[in-house]
C-alpha cells in the first residue's frame, strides 16, 4: 500500500511538473525547434556536405513561410535564436584548450584586420556610388566586416541612425548570410580548400557568428571549430571599431554602449578554454557533441526568425552594396591567404 501511495505521488508530481513545463512561455516555441531538430539532425547524416545546421535553418525558414508562427511560440524561438548559439560556444571553449585558441586567433588577426579594412573602405565608395545614405554604409560596412547584427547593434548608440537605415542593413546583412551558409562550403571544395582554410575563409569573411558557424561545421568539425574561433577573434573588434565611429560622429557618450558591445559569450568561452586541461577527456567529449546539436537548434530558431517578406522590402541599392562589400571582404580574405601562404 505504501508502494502504491509511492507510486501515485510520483505520477502527481511528474503531471504537476508537465503542466508548469507546458504552461512555460518559452515552451510552444522550443517544442516547434525541436521538433525540427529531429528531422534535421538525421538528415544532416545523411547529407554531411550540407549539416544538420544549414538543413535545419531551410526547414525553419520554411515552416515561417507555410504557416503563421502564433505570438505564443515568439518568446522560446528569441531565445533558441540567441542563446542556444552562445551555449555552444562556451560548448566548444570547453573542448578547446587555450593555447590552440591563441594560435588560432593570433593567426587569423592579420587577414581579420585587412578584411575590416576592405568593408568599410568598400561600403563608404560604393556606397557613395550608389548614392547610398552615409550612415546606412556605416551599418553594412560594419556588420559584414564585423559580425553582422551584433556590430550593428552595438554601434546605434553612437551612430544613431534611423531606424530605416537600421531595418535595411540587418536586412541586407542577414540575406547574405544565408546565401554564405549555403555557397561557402560547396565554394570552397570547388577550390579545394583544406579543413584550416576553410575555416579561417569562413571565419574572416562570412557576416554573423551563427552563420559562420554553420558553415564551419557543415565542411567537417575541425574546420568548424577553427572558424569559430577565427570569428570570435574577429568579433573583438567590435571595441575599437565603435570607439573610432563615436569619435568620428561626436556622438561619444558614457562608454556604457562600448561595455555592452563586448559579448558576454566571448568572455566565457575564453574562461571555458582556460579550464579545459583540467577536465576529463571522457567530459571533453561530451561535450564535443552536445556543441554541434545546440548549434542546430539555434540556427533552426534563426529560420524560423526569417521573414522573406522584410528582406524583399529592403530595395534594391542597399542589396547591391551589400553584395559588393560582401563580395570585396570574400576576395580580399582568400588574396590573403594567398600571400602568406595560408591556403
Amino acid at each position: 500500500m505504501n508502494l502504491w501511495n509511492s507510486i501515485r505521488s510520483s505520477s502527481y508530481i511528474s503531471k504537476k511538473d508537465m503542466n508548469f513545463l507546458t504552461k512555460h512561455p518559452l515552451f510552444p516555441g522550443l517544442a516547434l525547434v525541436t521538433f525540427l531538430v529531429v528531422p534535421a539532425w538525421w538528415l544532416g547524416g545523411i547529407f554531411p556536405l550540407m549539416g544538420s545546421a544549414v538543413i535545419g535553418m531551410l526547414l525553419g525558414m520554411a515552416v515561417r513561410q507555410m504557416m503563421e508562427l502564433g505570438e505564443h511560440h515568439h518568446p522560446g524561438i528569441r531565445f533558441a535564436g540567441r542563446q542556444l548559439l552562445q551555449y555552444s560556444i562556451v560548448a566548444l571553449g570547453f573542448s578547446l584548450p587555450i593555447r590552440q585558441v591563441a594560435s588560432t586567433g593570433l593567426h587569423s588577426l592579420q587577414i581579420s584586420l585587412v578584411t575590416l579594412s576592405v568593408a568599410f573602405a568598400a561600403a563608404i565608395l560604393i556606397g557613395r556610388a550608389l548614392h547610398v545614405p552615409g550612415k546606412l554604409n556605416v551599418l553594412i560596412g560594419a556588420g559584414t566586416a564585423i559580425c553582422g547584427g551584433s556590430a550593428i547593434a552595438a554601434i546605434i548608440p553612437v551612430l544613431q541612425p534611423d531606424d530605416h537605415d537600421t531595418t535595411y542593413a540587418l536586412s541586407t546583412i542577414f540575406l547574405f548570410n544565408i546565401v554564405a551558409v549555403l555557397t561557402f562550403p560547396l565554394l570552397g571544395h570547388l577550390m579545394h580548400m583544406t579543413d584550416s582554410g576553410f575555416g579561417l575563409w569562413a571565419g574572416t569573411a562570412i557576416n554573423d557568428t551563427s552563420s559562420v558557424v554553420a558553415a564551419g561545421y557543415a565542411w567537417d568539425r575541425a574546420a568548424g571549430e577553427y572558424a569559430t574561433i577565427v570569428k570570435l577573434t574577429r568579433a573583438m573588434m567590435i571595441v575599437p571599431v565603435t570607439l573610432i565611429i563615436g569619435v568620428l560622429y561626436h556622438r561619444q557618450r558614457s562608454g556604457s554602449s562600448i561595455r555592452r558591445a563586448v559579448p558576454g559569450f566571448i568572455v566565457l568561452f575564453v574562461l571555458a578554454s582556460l579550464v579545459n586541461g583540467y577536465l576529463p577527456a571522457e567530459l571533453t567529449a561530451v561535450i564535443r557533441k552536445i556543441a554541434p546539436l545546440l548549434i542546430t537548434g539555434a540556427l533552426t530558431a534563426i529560420g524560423l526568425s526569417t521573414d522573406l517578406r522584410r528582406l524583399r522590402s529592403a530595395g534594391p541599392r542597399p542589396l547591391m552594396l551589400g553584395l559588393l562589400v560582401w563580395a570585396s571582404v570574400a576576395c580580399s580574405s582568400l588574396l590573403m591567404q594567398h600571400l602568406t601562404g595560408a591556403l
